[in-house]
């Protein structure tokens, strides 16, 4: 059997970098380097699924719909398990879909993203992914402060502050630095990054104007898919539908 040449570069590089990657963190003493493998292990398992079966996908609206859900399901897993959330983690859904759905209705409805598969999927792909983590990220910083800064909230609620309120006033600012790395994103693409839409079009033969509109499209896209997301993510915690297991019954609501 002859063995290609790419695929083994392709294996080598992701070897070398997996590798670099763990040794860094453990010798750097920032956690293990079990993440870091399990992570680029599932990566590749994933990646070659989806390859086995994205033909099919694209070429059905059904089945193009149906991965576009499957991605809000795996994002509202992956953010509910970063974020301890335990039995509540289903609350985490919200927060995805409340400015996902709008943005992608907006695209579609402007005509500027085709009802296609192979236009959905990698810009649904990237809306989902920039709501989860910046669900995941506000949540955790929520939550962080819920705990950390109790005794204010205690304070709040003795100058006659209701729960709800209390618990806003102390988790909006730190909740809403998740949404710094869409904003540092947005103002430094083209000087320091070139992101995969501009990217992937310009590899695909599209004119470099038009890649670059529809990075600037979707770039505004995730401005408000993670401004929403964080903004839910505040109500959710404010009103105790998101907590940690261990912060049930810090909060008790009216």
């Amino acid at each position: 059997m002859v063995i290609n040449a790419d695929w083994v570069r392709l294996l080598v590089v992701c070897l070398v970098l997996t590798a670099g990657a763990g040794a860094v963190l453990h010798f750097g003493g920032l956690a293990s380097p079990r993440p870091v493998v399990r992570a680029a292990l599932r990566a590749a398992v994933q990646l070659a699924a989806v390859s086995a079966v994205i033909a099919a996908v694209l070429a059905s609206l059904p089945l193009t719909a149906a991965f576009l859900l499957l991605m809000a399901v795996v994002a509202t897993g992956t953010s509910a398990a970063r974020a301890k959330t335990g039995r509540r983690g289903w609350w985490v859904a919200v927060a995805i879909l409340a400015g996902t759905a709008p943005a992608i209705s907006i695209l579609l409805v402007s005509g500027l993203v085709p009802v296609r598969g192979i236009a959905l999927v990698p810009v649904g792909g990237i809306l989902v992914g920039g709501a989860m983590t910046a669900t995941t990220l506000s949540v955790r910083r929520a939550l962080d402060t819920l705990r950390d800064r109790h005794g204010e909230y205690e304070a709040a609620l003795a100058l006659g502050f209701t729960e709800p309120v209390a618990v806003r006033e102390l988790v909006r600012r730190p909740a809403a630095e998740a949404l710094l790395p869409a904003l540092d994103q947005t103002r430094t693409v083209g000087l320091v990054t070139l992101p995969g839409a501009f990217v992937g079009m310009l590899l695909g033969g599209a004119p470099v104007w038009q890649a670059g509109a529809l990075q600037l499209v979707v770039l505004l896209g995730l401005l408000l898919v993670e401004a929403t997301a964080i903004a839910v993510v505040v109500e959710l915690v404010a009103r105790g539908f998101v907590r940690r297991g261990s912060q049930e019954g810090d909060v008790r609501l009216t």
